[in-house]
């Protein structure tokens, strides 16, 4: 399996390990997506995602999509927004029901603040099953 993030000081594999709170997919607006990929084809029935944000208050989205070629073609599971104020709302989770065979690639693109200011994005939890 091979995992990509966009900063390798942020790595996103931190937010595959268990008992960890530290993951992080920083990303600016023009960013590429972080992906799971792998040469084997896999099944999915459970997509846990969990997002932390305490720094500001900002609307983030993010789209998370599947495929079974590769990256050739794509298909979308779920593209959300969600608005964080540290004042109320820092956590965000997410614990999707799915039914995904022969994945291919898992990929997961956040836009951090869809105002287009400067901002990153935080995932404390990334879990499939």
């Amino acid at each position: 399996m091979e995992v990509t993030s966009e900063d390798t000081a942020h790595p996103i594999e931190c937010a595959l390990l268990p008992n960890h709170e530290t993951g992080g997919v920083p990303q600016n607006r023009k960013s590429r997506p972080s992906a799971l990929s792998s040469s084997v084809h896999n099944r999915c029935g459970r997509i846990h995602l969990n997002f932390l944000v305490s720094a500001a208050e900002r609307t983030q989205e993010y789209v998370l999509r599947w495929s079974t070629n590769g990256g050739r073609s794509f298909q979308e599971i779920v593209h959300q927004q969600w608005n964080f104020s540290p004042q109320s709302a820092t956590r965000e989770t997410e614990d999707y029901s799915v039914s995904l065979s022969e994945v291919t690639i898992l990929e997961l693109n956040i836009i951090p603040d869809i105002s287009g200011r400067a901002a990153f994005a935080s995932m404390a939890q990334l879990r499939l099953a």
